[in-house]
């Protein structure tokens, strides 16, 4: 077994797909519409589907926003240095909701932002962290 993907549901997905593909740099995969169930679907990812895990991103037609309730958390994003990859965001016009910096108890370096949608996703430091 292998993770394939996370779905999350967007309101706007133009602005979703903007901001994954030239804020973050993930490449479209694919994109269907299904006009009977009135939703779209957009993969989008660092590589191919068959070798690494992906984000959907989910667009029903009739809602514009979501209630995140408190159980979402982040999604994480290994990033060579997250004080160059905040700025990069802020120059994109993203949003940078905690500077990178190291962790309250730890030294690995961490920065959060947000999509469009709100949902957060961190940057991890390379070489900040250990992996299991």
């Amino acid at each position: 077994m292998r993770i394939l993907h996370t779905m999350l549901r967007v309101g706007d997905l133009e602005k979703s797909l903007a901001f994954y593909t030239n804020v973050l740099g993930m490449k479209l995969l694919r994109r269907h519409e299904y006009p009977e169930g009135k939703f779209t679907l957009a993969f989008v990812g660092y590589g191919s589907e068959s070798e690494q895990a992906v984000i959907e991103l989910t667009h029903n037609w009739d809602t514009a926003s979501y209630d995140k309730g408190n159980a979402y958390g982040h999604i994480a994003i290994e990033v060579e240095d997250a004080y160059a990859a905040c700025e990069a965001v802020k120059q994109a016009g993203g949003k940078v909701v905690r500077e990178a910096g190291p962790m309250m108890h730890g030294t690995t370096v961490i920065a959060f932002i947000e999509d469009p949608d709100g949902y957060k996703v961190e940057f991890i430091q390379q070489g900040t962290w250990t992996p299991a």
